[in-house]
């Protein structure tokens, strides 16, 4: 079960307590067999989903209710606190001390995605004004640096590798280089190692205890399923993992075979790659990371991706836009934005009960519609922007002439645009109460 269907699944799931006449002891136990079905079907560790889902099932029944909460409600805020604690509860912290290097040290099975994300933390640490650099002692795979070095170099971070066949070697070597420069955070790449590749094990165990780096991130790739645990396991005999960065933890990947090996070895969740691009990887949250996942949104995401997107979109027109409050040239902008800010679906994702309410045929292709509606809302008056349902016949034939488009697409917009509308208002309107209060909390 890909990710993206583990949160429609779980929402599905708390939506039948929302709307349950009478939520009893029948209703919880449903309640509770919905959630292992979602987490057994996305690869999480059949002993964590029974432990994870008595807890849940215990609070749920035992639990004295607080003073102005019903028991639907209690049961949510219980499944939202124990999904959050089962993947670490506190948010990840990043320190980097003035005037020290901090070195950190990827390590990872082959094809788990760990080149890119070395990339990717180095992007990440230069848009918070830190100096990167990158060391290169990848010398098992042909083309390692080559493919590094063209990723450093798209991002502008300086990277060192040699010509030897000793990785510990360049690794100090490396670090040396950068530390006497001055640089903020070092980060290597080692080759890719399996669980079952003794000697490469090995070779990592020797460069950690001689380069002696300040955390050790383990990659794990989001698609792999229930082998995370045993990968995470045998990295951590070999090296204590400090952290863990999930690749590939977009729409596709089942993510919960990753998100488990947290369990496994102890190690938080630190960072999460999110998509192909290069900026695409978010420090963990895991109050955050349940948010989205159950549908309640993430407001304080969205607005701090707009603003390392470096695009003016004020936190009370952001709320307006959530609450149904937009209009066509409120869409105009968004779709401006677009491009920095990431997919439609992803966007729609941090607004509370957007994400798996919008139907899939509304989202999936929108992306490609995007320079057309463009077009068609410069073609419009203020007025019309303001209030399209001013737009009669005559009107949308203007604006189909002048925008060099049919009158039918102008229609689809004007449609799309009261769909969303429509929806997003409904989703507030009713309330759910206890969702739109933890959303809160998350801003």
């Amino acid at each position: 079960m890909a990710l993206d269907k583990l949160g429609s699944s779980l929402y599905d799931a708390l939506r039948k307590v929302l709307r349950a006449p009478i939520v009893d002891e029948a209703a919880v136990k449903e309640l509770i067999r919905d959630i292992q079905r979602a987490l057994l079907q996305a690869d999480v560790n059949v002993q964590l989903v029974l432990g994870l889902s008595k807890r849940i099932e215990k609070r749920a029944l035992e639990e004295k209710l607080p003073l102005g909460i019903s028991r639907r409600e209690h049961v949510v805020k219980v499944v939202y606190e124990e999904l959050t604690k089962f993947l670490g509860e506190k948010p990840a912290i990043v320190t980097v001390e003035t005037g020290k290097t901090r070195v950190l040290m990827l390590v990872g099975i082959q094809g788990s995605g760990k080149t890119t994300s070395v990339a990717k933390l180095a992007r990440y640490f230069k848009k918070r004004g830190l100096k990167a650099a990158i060391v290169c002692t990848d010398t098992f795979r042909p083309g390692a640096y080559d493919q590094l070095k063209q990723l450093a170099d798209m991002i502008n971070v300086p990277i060192y590798g040699e010509n030897e066949k000793d990785s510990t070697k360049i690794a100090l070597q490396g670090v040396k280089k950068f530390r006497d420069y001055g640089y903020d955070i070092i980060i290597i790449d080692t080759a890719g190692r399996h669980k079952d590749e003794k000697e490469l094990l090995e070779e990592m165990r020797v460069m950690a205890e001689k380069v002696k780096p300040d955390e050790i991130i383990l990659v794990i790739d989001g698609t792999i399923g229930q082998q995370a645990s045993t990968q995470a396991k045998a990295f951590n005999e070999a090296t204590k993992i400090g952290s863990i960065f999930v690749a590939k933890l977009d729409g596709s990947a089942r993510g919960g075979g990753a998100l488990s090996a947290v369990a496994a070895i102890g190690a938080p969740i630190k960072f999460l790659g999110t998509g192909e691009k290069i900026d695409d990887v978010e420090l963990f949250d895991p109050p955050r990371f349940v948010g989205r996942l159950l549908g309640m949104g993430d407001l304080k995401s969205l607005v701090e991706r707009v603003r390392e997107a470096e695009i003016k979109v004020p936190e009370k027109k952001a709320k307006a836009f959530l609450s149904g409050k937009f209009t066509l040239m409120d869409m105009y902008e968004q779709f401006e934005s677009m491009q920095k800010l990431g997919s439609l679906k992803r966007l729609l994702k941090m607004m509370p009960g957007l994400g798996y309410n919008l139907p899939e045929e509304t989202i999936v292709g929108a992306e490609d519609k995007m320079k057309k509606w463009r077009f068609i809302i410069q073609s419009m008056t203020k007025g019309e922007r303001e209030d399209p349902k001013m737009l009669n016949a005559s009107r949308i034939r203007r604006i189909a002439r002048g925008s060099g488009v049919s009158e039918r697409d102008v229609k689809e917009l004007v449609q799309q645009y009261f769909l969303m509308k429509m929806m997003t208002k409904q989703m507030m309107r009713r309330g759910r109460p206890l969702l739109g209060k933890m959303s809160r909390e998350l801003t």
